[in-house]
């Protein structure tokens, strides 16, 4: 058995850092983990706090808490400390920061070459056929100073039944790369139609892991838990991110959400707890997911993640239940991804899901650069039609309440 160390951070500075950057949240005794099988296993749970889980049906454990390296501004002393607090599990892309954030990783295997197998190092393409993979995945290779990549992931798959086809022939590929030992696992990243992509990948035996947005509100959805228990059932492993589902849009109308809000508060107050750790805890209490990929971008909300990962104590009912409550009252300042409802309102002249994560990525990620850059990278006809298609039809069906035309002006406006 995989013997967890209690963690060195009191309880004291756990609460105070934790509260202050609104991270961390608490995890459940591990009572049924495998012992450890790799290097990176064995480093998880010799030096430092963070549980691990088992990774579908691969023969690798990973830590609860991932290192999310977007913005490729990480430097060494952080990856380092992330090592040794046990967030072994690093999250990139070929297209994060123009390709930065693997150059930033690629600085510290090459400082500390040593600490690469002690690394599941996840990374992606946004491409959308195999010569492109390729490429993409060497170039990867290249920047962060390794000759392999843990999990390799086709990045915003929309429509995951693709990946089969002859133009992509994602198995193919993946069993080559694997052969060629570029890659230990596959799989693809879903921000959009998720539920469809994710119970069309639990029939493809050749999927070893998905990471996907999943978080208090949408696990509210009876369709979201059958198609993460068809993945389960399946052996995929399962990466959450987008786990804190921050309410970016309204704020004009905070005053009204502000009861639901401070009630909310007051019961996590009394057992210590913030609103965010209570999210995070949410999603690690779904013992499904091994992992949550977390962007933690300097050392105080490391720690602040990495106490509350070694933190047991668990939600009350209560808890839950006011959790949801604000879930719902706050649904229609978030966008779940239901991206097949609203769009085909329009005739899919806009991707509705993709802008509202742009604006997203803007307004609660403070990268309004990143997300310009994307909506820009969008059909000029689509961004020019945007502010001026009705959407009153797509409003009525989007099951959140959200109101759709509006945000795609603002977005016309800001990301432009």
């Amino acid at each position: 058995m995989a013997k967890r160390k209690t963690s060195s951070l009191s309880r004291r500075n756990f609460l105070k850092t934790a509260g202050a950057f609104g991270a961390g949240s608490m995890l459940p005794p591990l009572n049924s983990l495998t012992a450890a099988r790799t290097q990176f296993e064995s480093t998880a749970t010799r030096s430092n706090a963070v549980p691990i889980r088992p990774f579908g049906k691969t023969d690798v454990d990973v830590p609860i808490l991932g290192l999310g390296e977007a913005f490729g501004c990480t430097s060494n002393l952080l990856l380092n400390q992330a090592i040794k607090m046990g967030v072994c599990l690093w999250d990139t892309a070929a297209a994060y920061a123009g390709g930065n954030s693997e150059r930033a990783i690629g600085k510290y295997f090459s400082q500390f070459p040593a600490d690469r197998p002690k690394i599941f190092l996840v990374t992606k393409s946004s491409a959308t056929c195999a010569n492109l993979w390729s490429k993409d995945l060497a170039k990867s290779l290249e920047r962060m100073n390794t000759s392999y990549v843990d999990l390799f992931l086709i990045q915003l798959v929309c429509e995951a039944e693709n990946l089969g086809s002859p133009a992509e022939n994602a198995e193919l590929w993946a069993a080559k790369a694997k052969s060629e030992k570029k890659i230990r696992f596959f799989g693809f990243s879903t921000h959009k139609h998720m539920e469809k992509n994710l119970v069309h990948a639990s029939k493809l035996d050749w999927i070893d892991g998905i990471m996907f947005s999943y978080n208090f509100r949408v696990m509210r959805s009876a369709n979201m838990q059958a198609a993460v228990d068809a993945c389960t059932k399946a052996g995929i492993g399962l990466i959450a991110i987008k786990t804190q589902a921050a309410r970016w849009y309204g704020q004009s109308n905070k005053d009204a959400l502000d009861a639901n809000e401070k009630a909310l508060l007051n019961q996590l107050l009394k057992k210590g707890l913030t609103i965010e750790q209570a999210k995070l805890k949410a999603v690690w209490d779904d013992r499904r997911i091994a992992s949550i990929a977390s962007i933690m971008k300097n050392m105080t909300i490391l720690q602040a993640n990495v106490a509350a990962a070694a933190d047991n104590r668990k939600l009350s009912m209560r808890d839950k239940q006011l959790l949801d409550q604000y879930a719902r009252r706050t649904a229609a300042f978030y966008c779940a991804g239901c991206a097949s409802i609203c769009e085909a309102e329009i005739n899919n002249e806009v991707p509705i899901s993709d802008v509202m994560r742009f604006l997203m990525y803007a307004r609660c990620y403070g990268d309004l650069a990143g997300a310009k850059t994307q909506f820009n990278d969008l059909s000029s006809n689509a961004r020019e039609r945007m502010a001026y298609i009705d959407y009153k039809k797509a409003e009525q069906k989007c099951p959140q309440g959200m109101h759709i035309g509006r945000l795609m002006q603002e977005a016309a406006t800001e990301l432009a």
